[in-house]
């Protein structure tokens, strides 16, 4: 049974473990630097069974839905599906939601039941649940600490599936009854703008995803694929391309320790595909950078050659001369072989999404041998749409529809998507959704143009464009962007809507600012040094070398330094790591309006 024939995402599952048996599936650490160690297909197939039966027990019916709070591991899978086992709704939530995120998003809900991974997770959620008027219980993988009886009922995983009678014929028994057009998850969007909106994602969206993927490895090969997740599941695109997809390849899946971990991770696990976003590789891109240029020498003109051969054979293979070629050869293992082997040595694709890819970053990576393909999409659309084909990659976009998928662009430039991808609508919203929906297209509220190979280029964000005093548009995620690849810039935010000009309230990268404070005899961190005029100055170097890749009208003439980094906990950030515009400027409006 493969994605496009699945009648849904529990079937397609059950399937595989039933064709793959005793292979090993899932690979997780017990604890923090142990060796991995992998469960079967059928071990967790009986898992997500006896947890299904548990949660009947404790009440959940179809349509049901169940919060899913926990960071990426195996358990979450086996949640996940045996939700949808007994035909209820997952409702995944961001593991750095604070107790006010969590209350929102049980009461929007109406979540009836809840599970929960670590002691630690616990603390944020269970004073949203015992505040919920729908919430009967919690499942608690490692048992929560609690000072005094709450308005409802706490079950220890072991627990519940211990006392589970819980088969896998009475999963495939319920699953006859869920199709394609059945919601499978309720997936809130990160609250950028405002209150997160509960979407709607149909079992057929995640399959359709699925089988479009398929379709773009198929050009590399498929065989023994493994995946490295360490986005987290509770995304969109992690939740289907990290999970879904590999289940439905028959892939092996191994969850990393964390950011902190992953180079490791990658080395232990060699992976072949890998989802990933574009922060990522800004960050490795400078880290790389810093360390060549201080080793400096010999190594430092290979890896400058490599990158500049890689870039010029990816424009123009032709363009190489005999010697370039040869050079290029010796490059491959002088250089590249070595970069690639820090990712596991095997990988054949990295799937950029999630936030656009600057150019240069992309062209970086590829230059160094490893194939980069970046996509688009948003949780509304399952959440891919588009994605570059590895036989024809256009850096500057985001590659042709994925199959059976159609988008086309609105008068208005906006980008307009149609197919079993998309989303039934927001949950307990239908004002939101019968704006984003519209004639069976979904409004995706990104501009864009489609060019002659049928290429998707984002060009702006419909919303987030500023409109300076002269009317002249500027999308700041692109000058933002820029600013965030110097060295010196771990975070921007661009200011300037009906204004002359543009300004920006900037954070320094606390490693760079380590090391300048240090040389500089200054003491302290960020909010000691933000009005500090040595600072500015060396800030200044970096926007002026960014003012030259600008038009006139998107220069940034004048900045100011946040007191502190944008974050999750102070709320100028998002789970997915976007900043929360209207927060900052509520933060900083004297500041930058003193700018001016």
């Amino acid at each position: 049974m493969s994605a496009e024939t699945a009648r849904n995402l529990v079937s397609m599952f059950y399937d595989q473990a039933d064709r793959l048996g005793d292979r090993p599936f899932v690979w997780a650490k017990p604890k923090r630097g142990a060796p991995y160690q992998s469960q079967s297909w059928r071990e967790i197939s009986e898992q997500v069974a006896r947890l299904a039966g548990g949660l009947k027990s404790l009440g959940i019916a179809p349509g049901d839905r169940v919060a899913l709070v926990s960071e990426s591991r195996p358990e979450w899978l086996i949640s996940d599906l045996a939700v949808m086992a007994v035909g209820g709704i997952t409702v995944p939530t961001y593991i750095t939601n604070t107790p006010r995120d969590h209350e929102h998003i049980l009461d929007d809900s109406g979540a009836k039941g809840a599970i929960v991974s670590t002691a630690r997770l616990a603390q944020n959620l269970l004073p949203a649940a015992h505040e919920s008027d729908h919430l009967d219980f919690v499942i608690a993988m490692e048992a929560p600490k609690r000072d005094q009886s709450l308005n409802v009922d706490i079950h220890l995983w072991d627990d519940v599936m211990l006392a589970s009678q819980g088969k896998i014929g009475d999963v495939l028994e319920a699953m006859e009854g869920v199709g394609r057009d059945d919601v499978a998850c309720l997936i809130y969007t990160s609250g950028t703008g405002g209150a997160p909106k509960g979407v709607m994602i149909s079992h057929g969206a995640i399959l359709h995803n699925s089988t479009g993927a398929t379709e773009v490895i198929e050009e590399l090969g498929i065989d023994d694929e493994v995946f490295l997740s360490f986005l987290p599941l509770s995304h969109a695109y992690e939740h289907t391309a990290g999970m879904f997809f590999p289940i439905s390849l028959g892939a092996q899946i191994y969850y990393a320790e964390g950011l902190d971990r992953l180079a490791v991770n990658m080395e232990e696990a060699k992976p072949t595909i890998m989802t990933v976003v574009p922060r990522l590789f800004e960050m490795l891109r400078m880290r790389v950078t810093r360390s060549i240029e201080d080793q400096g020498g010999l190594r430092a003109k290979l890896f400058q050659r490599a990158l500049e051969l890689g870039e010029k054979r990816f424009n123009d293979p032709s363009s190489l001369g005999l010697f370039e070629k040869i050079m290029d050869k010796i490059l491959d293992r002088l250089v590249r072989k070595k970069v690639q082997q820090r990712f596991g040595g095997r990988i054949k694709a990295l799937v950029s999404g999630g936030a656009p890819l600057n150019p240069d970053v992309g062209m970086f990576f590829h230059a160094l041998g490893l194939r980069l393909l970046q996509g688009y999409g948003q949780t509304e659309s399952g959440p891919v749409s588009n994605v570059n084909r590895p036989s024809l990659v256009k850096m500057h976009t985001v590659g042709p529809p994925i199959r059976d998928t159609e988008v086309k662009i609105a008068d208005d430039g906006e980008i307009l998507l149609r197919g079993e991808l998309v989303m039934k609508g927001y949950w307990d919203d239908p004002e939101s959704t019968a704006a984003a929906l519209q004639d069976g297209w979904l409004h995706t509220g990104d501009i864009g143009v489609i060019d002659e190979d049928g290429h998707l280029q984002i060009t702006d964000r419909k919303k987030d464009i500023l409109v300076n005093d002269k009317g002249d548009n500027v999308s700041p995620a692109r000058v933002e962007g820029l600013l965030t690849l110097e060295p010196e810039i771990a975070q921007a935010m661009i200011y300037g809507d009906r204004r002359p000009h543009m300004v920006a309230l900037l954070v320094p990268d606390a490693d760079w600012l380590a090391e300048w404070a240090k040389e500089h005899g200054k003491e302290g961190g960020v909010a000691e040094l933000a009005d500090d005029a040595d600072l500015h100055d060396a800030l200044d170097q970096a926007v002026g070398r960014v003012n030259k890749r600008l038009s006139n009208i998107e220069k940034v003439r004048r900045f100011a330094v946040a007191a502190e980094p944008f974050t999750i906990e102070n709320e100028q950030m998002t789970p997915k790591m976007s900043i929360r515009r209207h927060v900052i400027k509520a933060e900083y409006q004297d500041t930058l309006e003193g700018l001016y």
